[in-house]
């Protein structure tokens, strides 16, 4: 069985963005000052290990530590001169295929997998750009660049291949996704 902070990096690690404290306490079954004591605990742990707890007061993420800049640096210098892999391309055409920006969790949704690697790559590439989401201030919701679309060899996203039977079929889930809200609810 993990320990508290030993499940606690690995909800972090696998997130891959910053966890709301009441999550993090829903999730492990803990009050407020035992989070505390956790977060200490992980903090300590982490010391001299490449990465490091990122706190503010309402938030946790985990990050890699200011002493590991210059090799994070040469693995995205690396990154940026290759060609996108499959799972970057698939991320991208999520993306590209929904004008009014998509969330990671939506993004993670589609492709069944964790997608958080493919949108930095592709945020760091300047192939799409976070927002923040206007319905929901907590989620950020990608978009295609300009430069994306030039990659794709294209002047609009709605000259991408089967654009409009995909977008149609992609509103139909959403709104079947709407009835089945408002039915349980």
């Amino acid at each position: 069985m993990l320990t508290p902070p030993a499940a606690l990096h690995a909800l972090l690690f696998v997130s891959g963005e910053p966890l709301e404290k009441k999550r993090l306490r829903e999730l492990l079954g803990i009050t407020s000052p035992e989070l505390a004591v956790v977060l200490r605990a992980l903090g300590e742990s982490l010391k001299n290990s490449g990465t490091t707890l990122i706190e503010t007061e309402r938030e946790v993420e985990l990050r890699t530590s200011p002493e590991a800049a210059s090799l994070v640096m040469k693995l995205q210098e690396s990154e940026l001169s290759r060609d996108l892999g499959r799972a970057s391309m698939e991320t991208l055409a999520v993306v590209a295929y929904q004008e009014d920006g998509v969330t990671r969790g939506e993004i993670d949704w589609v492709r069944g997998v964790n997608s958080s690697a493919s949108i930095r790559t592709l945020l760091m590439r300047g192939l799409i750009e976070g927002r923040e989401d206007e319905r929901d201030r907590r989620r950020i919701r990608y978009r295609v660049t300009t430069e994306a679309l030039a990659h794709l060899g294209v002047t609009g996203a709605n000259l991408l291949p089967r654009y409009t039977e995909l977008r149609a079929g992609a509103e139909a889930v959403r709104e079947e996704e709407r009835e089945a809200t408002e039915e349980v609810v």
